[in-house]
């Protein structure tokens, strides 16, 4: 039923360009987006809601592609996806400037504060496609075959980055005191 709610609001948009039926869209999709970039992002809530931003915007400029292959959240996230990843990209085309004095005082800033920030530390060691893999399967509670449609890779490759980032997350936690928690 919520598939079909979503394909009637698209179209509501797509073709009486009614920003309401978008509204709606957004509101029902933002929390669940914002987290998603917070996850990704170790907890940076502006970067996390400027990302989602960017992502609704791009989401509702290319509305009229969505062609109902999969649901529109696969395909939102699949945007949300797309926009961390080229702002990942972005982010290393500009790394010689202060970013490991930034990163510096923003993991200073971080210390202390609890063990979400410390699973926030530890997702930090992943390469991007494990984070967004382990962020979406764990805490999104996303299906592996609709991981595999939004990161762009077979099933197989995403439980490979599922279990790689299972174990170098288990390491530094128990590198960092969380033995037999």
């Amino acid at each position: 039923m919520s598939q079909l709610n979503d394909i009637s609001l698209v179209a509501q948009v797509v073709v009486f360009k009614n920003t309401r039926a978008f509204d709606q869209l957004v509101h029902k999709y933002q929390s669940q987006i914002r987290r998603f970039f917070q996850n990704l992002t170790c907890g940076d809530i502006e970067l996390s809601d400027d990302l989602a931003q960017d992502t609704f915007i791009k989401a509702y400029t290319n509305l009229g592609s969505f062609k109902n292959l999969s649901s529109f959240s696969t395909w939102l996230y699949r945007i949300a996806y797309n926009v961390f990843y080229d702002y990942i990209r972005s982010r290393k085309e500009t790394a010689d400037f202060d970013s490991r004095e930034i990163d510096n005082i923003h993991h200073t800033e971080q210390e202390n504060i609890g063990r979400k920030m410390d699973i926030y530390e530890a997702m930090k060691t992943l390469k991007e496609i494990e984070r967004s893999c382990i962020t979406l399967f764990y805490m999104e509670d996303t299906a592996i075959e609709k991981i595999a449609e939004i990161v762009n890779c077979p099933t197989g490759t995403v439980k490979s980055h599922l279990s790689r980032g299972k174990e170098k997350l288990s390491g530094y936690l128990k590198q960092n005191g969380y033995e037999g928690k």
